[in-house]
C-alpha cells in the first residue's frame, strides 16, 4: 500500500486492532517451539497416571486427559491452525484465479460452464462438501484437511475473481489494449489481473478466517488429524466431552477462545484492508 492508503488503513481502529491480534497469534506460532514449556504430543513428566491437573504456575492451562500441557498444545495449534489454513486459501487461489479470471475475461459458453459449476458448488452448505471429501480421502491428516478446505474455499473465490476480472476490462486502458492489437493473453496477464490484486488480497484475508472455522469444523466431527495431534479444532473436541464441568474449563474454553479470536482478527483486518484498498477512500 502506498502513503495514502497505509494513513487510511491506520486510522481505522477495528483493523489496526485486528491486526494486532493477527500479529499477536503469528508471534505464538513462530515462537511455539521457544515459548512452549513442554512437547505438546508428550505427556509431562513425572506423571504417572492419567490425571486432568488444574492451571498452575507449572502448568499455566493445566494439563488434559492424556496428561499434556495445555498451554504448550495451544501455541503450538497456533502454528498448524495458522499453517493449515494459509495453506488451504493459497491452494484455493492457485485455482480459483485462473478460472474466474478465464471466465470473466472470455466470456460466452466458457463463462457459462465455469458459472454453472460455481452455483452448483454453492448451493450446498461448504462444510457439507468438506466433509464429503474428507471422508473420500477417509486419511486423517493435515494434508486432508488442507484439500478439503481449500475445494469448499474455490467456489466464492472464482465467482468473486471473475467480477473483479469484469470490472477491470470494462476500464478504458483495457478497452484501448485491445484495439491496439496486444494478444488477449498479454492483456489479461499483464493489465487486467494486476489490477485485481487488491480485491484478491481482501478474499484471501478473508477466506483465511473461514478457512480456521472450516478446519475446526472437520477436526471437530473427528476427520482431521489424530487426537493427540496439536491443533485447535482437536483441542476443541476433546474439551469438548467435560463441557458440562465447570471445573475444567480450561480444556474448552482456551481452544474456543483462540479460534474466535484469529477468526475475528482476520475479519477485521480483512474489512480495513478493503476499506484502505477502496480507490474512493478518500483521506
Amino acid at each position: 500500500m502506498n502513503g495514502r492508503r497505509t494513513r487510511a488503513f491506520l486510522r481505522n481502529r477495528t483493523a489496526v486492532a485486528g491486526a494486532c491480534v493477527l500479529a499477536l497469534f503469528v508471534a505464538a506460532a513462530l515462537l511455539a517451539g521457544v515459548l512452549a514449556p513442554f512437547d505438546p504430543e508428550s505427556r509431562v513428566p513425572g506423571d504417572d497416571v492419567l490425571v486432568r491437573t488444574q492451571p498452575s504456575a507449572a502448568h499455566l492451562l493445566g494439563t488434559d486427559e492424556n496428561g499434556f500441557d495445555v498451554f504448550s498444545r495451544l501455541l503450538h495449534g497456533a502454528r498448524t491452525s495458522l499453517l493449515t489454513a494459509t495453506a488451504s486459501i493459497l491452494l484455493a487461489l492457485a485455482v480459483a484465479v485462473p478460472l474466474g479470471a478465464f471466465a470473466g475475461w472470455r466470456g460466452g459458453l466458457a463463462e457459462s460452464a465455469v458459472m454453472r459449476a460455481t452455483d452448483v458448488s454453492l448451493a450446498f452448505p461448504s462444510i457439507f462438501l468438506a466433509v464429503v471429501i474428507a471422508a473420500i480421502r477417509n486419511d486423517r491428516s493435515l494434508a486432508t484437511v488442507v484439500y478439503a478446505v481449500a475445494a469448499v474455499s474455490v467456489p466464492p473465490l472464482v465467482r468473486q475473481v471473475r467480477a473483479a476480472v469484469l470490472q477491470v476490462k470494462a476500464q478504458d486502458y483495457v478497452t484501448a489494449a485491445v484495439a491496439l492489437g496486444i494478444p488477449p493473453w498479454r492483456i489479461l496477464v499483464t493489465t487486467v489481473l494486476p489490477n485485481c490484486m487488491a480485491p484478491i488480497l481482501v478474499l484471501a484475508t478473508l477466506g483465511t478466517g473461514t478457512a480456521i472455522l472450516d478446519a475446526a469444523g472437520l477436526s471437530f466431527l473427528g476427520l482431521g488429524p489424530p487426537p493427540t495431534a496439536p491443533e485447535w479444532g482437536v483441542m476443541l473436541t476433546n474439551g469438548s466431552r467435560y463441557a458440562l464441568d465447570p471445573s475444567l474449563w480450561f480444556l474448552l474454553v482456551p481452544p474456543g477462545a483462540a479460534i474466535a479470536l484469529t477468526v475475528l482478527g482476520f475479519n477485521l483486518f480483512g474489512d480495513g484492508l478493503r476499506d484502505a484498498l477502496d480507490p474512493r477512500t478518500r483521506v
